[in-house]
């Protein structure tokens, strides 16, 4: 029987079937699977022979080894990579098209540049497009006034030669790929883009990071979900995991870091778009609450935090009349299915039903929250629209809310009333807890029935 040379490949999550069908089995698309030839590296022959050589294993005592790590000079980006970049790293960076990712990778590596490596020599580094024409990238250089800078610059998709200039010992310090969706080998049979040739140009290009041990960013696209395209195996092959989120309609960027093997993850860097490249921004609480107007209902502040710090944001809601058969609930930056339990909390728990009513959430400045800690935040500002009983100007709010209707404690609430102390906060709402340590003015509530107090009182004035 002829060996089978071909198998087919979901261009979406990256799942392999042996034959052809409509609808992938393990995401739900269709019309995604692809007919595609089966890699060299995939034949059971590739693995060398049957013969091989022992490994070493080791103690866990020891002594470990100081890393050392390439300043950006970039604080946001140094931040959420956990303080620089490790040589022998792989980073992938993914965001919307157009979102900044090429511009900020252009100014850390022009940064660079003007430092050192470990052995005390300038960092030499490599920007390779698959996209943009070395000409391009020069016309962005020269209008983020980075033109006279050393970066070594390159356009090339053919992993092959990129390999061969790359693998030698003077090799880079660090080096950008954008992107690896344009990248293409031709030891696979199949497209550039395509799961396969995706999975087969990583490996290749993590393979000589690691031998070199040279930085290498990876430039991601992502879907219209707001994922990494292409396999999910890429994102476990790297070491850091980078999502560039922001608003067209605003000037706020956000680098999120999903995953890192060297720093916290969930960690934040905010940067702010401008004619001359994106800048970072140093006090990011400042900024989202900037545009901030007071003693209008349907407003709070919410003290947050993002990986490691503490960020203080708005929370805008707006309940109004329902304008169909059916209510609508309308949410950005924020989760829509969260936003419904609230409400079947406050109707089960409390009595107050919205259910003949359209309710608008939005997270101002474009910052997307998924941490629990909102939900009270949120159903201050639904109730104070509701009531049309602005809420204090002064006070802050957070504490993550149960079926039962109780306030429950959330994490780091000491540096979540640090950061509004420093921005001239002077009171807050928040669940009860015993550890609290700092001299906030704070009260404390353990369960909606107590939030609903609030109100009446209010409307009673």
């Amino acid at each position: 029987m002829p060996k089978k040379t071909t198998h087919f490949v979901c261009q979406n999550c990256g799942a392999v079937y042996a034959r052809w069908a409509g609808k992938c089995e393990a995401c739900g698309e269709w019309n995604t699977i692809q007919e595609e030839a089966v890699p060299v590296s995939d034949s059971p022959t590739a693995t060398g022979g049957k013969n091989g050589k022992k490994i070493e294993f080791f103690d866990l005592r020891g002594t470990p080894e100081t890393i050392f790590r390439l300043k950006t000079n970039i604080g946001e980006l140094d931040r959420v990579c956990g303080g620089g970049l490790v040589p022998g790293s792989v980073i992938l960076v993914g965001g919307d098209p157009g979102i900044g990712k090429s511009t900020l990778l252009l100014q850390a590596v022009a940064s660079l540049t003007k430092g050192v490596n470990k052995q005390g020599s300038p960092t030499r580094c490599s920007y390779i497009s698959g996209e943009e024409s070395v000409d391009q990238v020069r016309l962005r250089a020269m209008r983020l006034g980075l033109a006279d800078n050393p970066v070594d610059l390159a356009s090339e998709t053919h992993i092959r030669d990129i390999v061969a200039t790359l693998d030698t010992k003077e090799a880079p310090d660090v080096v950008i790929i954008d992107s690896i969706q344009t990248m293409y080998t031709d030891m696979v049979d199949s497209a550039p883009g395509t799961v396969t040739q995706v999975r087969a140009c990583g490996h290749e290009l993590i393979r000589l990071a690691k031998k070199r041990g040279f930085v290498l960013f990876l430039v991601g696209h992502v879907t219209k979900e707001g994922t990494l395209a292409g396999p999910r195996v890429l994102e476990h092959m790297v070491d850091t995991v980078l999502y560039f989120e922001g608003d067209r309609g605003h000037h706020f960027r956000i680098l999120r870091s999903i995953k890192n093997r060297f720093g916290a993850t969930d960690e934040i860097g905010v940067f702010e778009m401008t004619d001359k490249g994106l800048s970072e921004v140093l006090n990011p609480s400042a900024l989202f609450l900037a545009d901030r107007q007071g003693h209008i209902s349907g407003s709070c502040v919410f003290a947050g935090i993002e990986g490691s710090r503490p960020l203080l944001v708005e929370i805008q809601a707006l309940v109004a009349p329902m304008s169909g058969t059916n209510p609508r609930r309308a949410v950005v930056g924020w989760d829509t299915n969260r936003l419904n339990m609230l409400l079947a909390v406050l109707e089960t728990r409390c009595g107050i039903s919205l259910a003949n009513k359209d309710i608008f959430l939005n997270v101002a400045g474009g910052l997307k929250l998924t941490e629990p800690a909102v939900d009270l935040a949120a159903i201050m500002a639904i109730l104070s629209n509701a009531f049309n009983h602005p809420l204090p100007s002064d006070m802050v709010f957070f504490g993550e809310v149960g079926l039962s209707g109780e306030i429950r404690n959330v994490a780091a609430s000491d540096l979540r009333l640090k950061e509004a102390k420093k921005l001239g906060f002077t009171k807050a709402l928040v669940p009860p807890n015993k550890n609290r340590k700092t001299d906030f003015k704070a009260t404390e509530i353990g369960n909606l029935k107590t939030v609903l107090d609030f109100f009446e009182k209010g409307r009673e004035k």
